[in-house]
């Protein structure tokens, strides 16, 4: 998120809307490559960066770009009941959301 707030701001800052919009566009495009592509492949950025990957529960194999974008889409669940989806991990042996359950993926150390 980091990332994309920087790349939104910068393009705020330059007081141009072409430009701004320009900025949105590259902000999307950095967004589905870390979240869906590289999370799909097993490490987004983030996940590299704490030394974790995602992988499916059934196979242990990375769950490809389509299931990671149907899993941000799961992640949903997550928040539409006061967000309390993502608290599972604190007390679920595999430590896994609810999205994660849906999906069948879990996050391992790398």
């Amino acid at each position: 998120m980091i990332p994309y707030a920087v790349i939104l701001i910068i393009g705020s800052l330059t007081g141009s809307t072409t430009v701004y919009y320009l900025f949105v566009l590259i902000g999307l495009a950095y967004w589905v490559y870390t979240r869906w592509y590289l999370g799909g492949q097993g490490q987004s950025l983030g996940k590299r960066v704490v030394g974790i990957r995602l992988v499916s529960e059934e196979t242990g194999q990375p769950i490809g770009t389509l299931n990671a974008f149907l899993r941000d889409i799961c992640h949903f669940v997550d928040s539409v009941i006061c967000l309390v989806g993502y608290l599972f991990p604190l007390w679920d042996p595999k430590r896994q959301t609810l999205a994660d359950k849906i999906m069948k993926t879990v996050v391992i150390p790398a």
